[in-house]
């Protein structure tokens, strides 16, 4: 719960404020998960803080972020084996909580963290959690922006595919919600983008 907490404070996720009129601020309630190994004993416990509920209208506008499908995933890995492409897999941490929202959305204190100074204010965010349904959109917007900036061009047909071109070498990358599936025909192109990327 601390190590969520802190991601949030180093994310600069949301701000403690006085709740202003007519606010209706989502409820928050603890998730706790064990993560396991190939071999099914836990590796690490996780503790998610996710809001419990949005209401359409109100909490959000839009919540569509597009998903590769399976099958878009099976070609990506296909072609790259067909080519002799290096083929990565990065599970982004804390995805959601880097994505930005435009809509203002309020929630309540944690439980068990509430503060004592001010323990009527709620949190304004800033970027989302991994509860309202804008989250996955926020973040599919975040790493969309990054990736164009970079210099990836987007599909025309299939927007969770994003192509660079460098001197002859490729690299291709694919989004997967929070995953990210990535390779390339130069290993310093895909080298530098799991460091950076």
């Amino acid at each position: 719960m601390h190590e969520e907490l802190e991601n949030f404070e180093r994310n600069h996720v949301r701000d403690l404020v006085e709740p202003p009129p007519n606010c209706r601020p989502i409820g928050t309630k603890w998730v706790f998960k064990n993560k396991r190994g190939e071999d099914g004993m836990v590796v690490r416990n996780k503790a998610r803080l996710p809001g419990v509920f949005s209401k359409e209208g109100i909490d959000y506008e839009e919540t569509f972020a597009p998903v590769a499908r399976l099958e878009a995933i099976r070609i990506l890995l296909a072609f790259a084996a067909s080519k002799g492409f290096k083929a990565q897999q990065m599970d982004v941490k804390s995805a959601f909580p880097n994505g930005f929202i435009e809509e203002e959305v309020y929630v309540r204190q944690p439980p068990g963290f509430e503060s004592a100074r001010f323990p009527d204010r709620v949190y304004k965010l800033r970027k989302a959690l991994y509860g309202p349904k804008q989250a996955p959109r926020a973040w599919y917007a975040r790493l969309k922006s990054f990736l164009l900036k970079s210099g990836f061009v987007m599909g025309s047909v299939d927007k969770t595919l994003f192509l660079l071109s460098r001197g002859g070498d490729t690299t291709i990358v694919r989004i997967y919600v929070d995953d990210i599936i990535f390779g390339g025909s130069s290993h310093a192109l895909v080298s530098s983008f799991a460091l950076n990327g």
